[in-house]
């Protein structure tokens, strides 16, 4: 994999930290483990893991796919 010429901005890397905390918190509010969130969403269970620890950025279909699976809007997800 090669190295971005521009690394991210810090605003973006913390956001994207808030981000994952958002889908933890929610998730640990519906009571739902890791492997049920990812069940519920149609995805691996290691996607749900790198969105929380904020390794990657879900794609905007991911982000719905969680929304959904937490019973929430897509936007509780990014605006808190």
């Amino acid at each position: 994999m090669s190295a971005r010429r521009n690394p991210r901005p810090d605003w973006v890397i913390d956001r994207r930290i808030a981000l994952g905390h958002r889908i933890a918190d929610l998730r640990h509010r519906a009571e739902l483990s890791q492997e049920q969130l990812a069940h519920l969403a149609s995805m691996e269970r290691r996607s749900i893991q790198r969105y929380e620890n904020a390794q990657r950025d879900p794609t905007y279909s991911d982000l719905l796919l969680i929304a959904h699976a937490l019973r929430v809007h897509v936007t509780d997800l990014l605006s808190g």
